[in-house]
């Protein structure tokens, strides 16, 4: 009897140490994301990080076995963030330019944006209109639309651009009047345009681009991870569902 039990006991124990062993040899990643970018990458009412690409990478991590948290960082430094090894991967609307691929490696795209400039409801310029105007644009600093402003207004567009550290913010000053238009890329114009508030006064004349997501160029193993990570997603149902959900176009 008294072997059996101590059988029994070293057979527990070797399992205890084998799901200790799976416990502790997954690995964990911390996802920066955009403090205001709906519906991508935001934080949310709460105070909790939500948003597409949050749910998104959730559904992955438990698929390909690590854990994730997302971590807020401000844009114009996410990807210095990320180099410096303070966040794993950035997973938050990104859009993989060629100048962003020469410091950091993307994985395969999941989704296409344009620029787009937004304005009041009651608005009557249109967009060559508003490049000649003088008018005060707001943007987000750091990101394509920002470098796309910038570009024009060296090219002489007429345009005063306002700076902000995330769209939101600047859609806030729009309706008081504190800046005549927003840029962002389309697919965060949908979401503020949810009303009658604002409209779209129009779509820049530039190449559309391709949300994916990156990762240091030392880390081969995560970016071979997220990308069948993003393979399954997107061949699973839940991939529309979450498009249904954010509204997804």
């Amino acid at each position: 009897m008294a072997k059996k039990f101590a059988a029994l006991v070293a057979s527990v124990l070797v399992g205890l140490m084998l799901v200790s062993g799976a416990i502790a040899s997954e690995k964990a990643y911390v996802n920066g994301i955009d403090f205001g970018f709906p519906p991508f990458g935001f934080v949310d009412k709460d105070g909790k990080p939500s948003g597409f690409d949050v749910e998104a990478v959730n559904w992955i991590a438990k698929e390909m076995g690590f854990t994730v948290t997302h971590q807020p960082t401000d844009w114009d430094g996410i990807i210095p963030a990320l180099n410096a090894s303070k966040i794993d991967f950035i997973a938050s609307g990104m859009s993989a330019t060629a100048e962003r691929a020469e410091i950091v490696n993307f994985t395969l795209p999941y989704y296409s944006v344009t620029q787009v400039l937004v304005s009041r409801g009651d608005e009557k310029m249109d967009l060559p209109g508003f490049l000649k105007s003088g008018r005060k644009i707001g943007v987000q600093r750091g990101t394509n639309t920002f470098k796309l402003l910038t570009e024009l207004k060296a090219a002489g567009a007429k345009i005063e651009i306002v700076q902000y550290d995330s769209t939101d913010l600047a859609m806030q000053d729009l309706p008081i009047g504190r800046i005549d238009a927003s840029g962002m890329d389309s697919s965060i114009a949908h979401e503020v345009m949810k009303g009658n508030a604002f409209k779209l006064v129009g779509t820049f004349d530039a190449a559309p681009e391709n949300y994916a997501y990156a990762v240091r160029k030392a880390d081969k193993e995560l970016l071979e991870t997220l990308n069948a990570g993003l393979k399954k997603l997107m061949a699973d149902p839940y991939w529309e569902e979450l498009k249904a959900k954010w509204e997804i176009y």
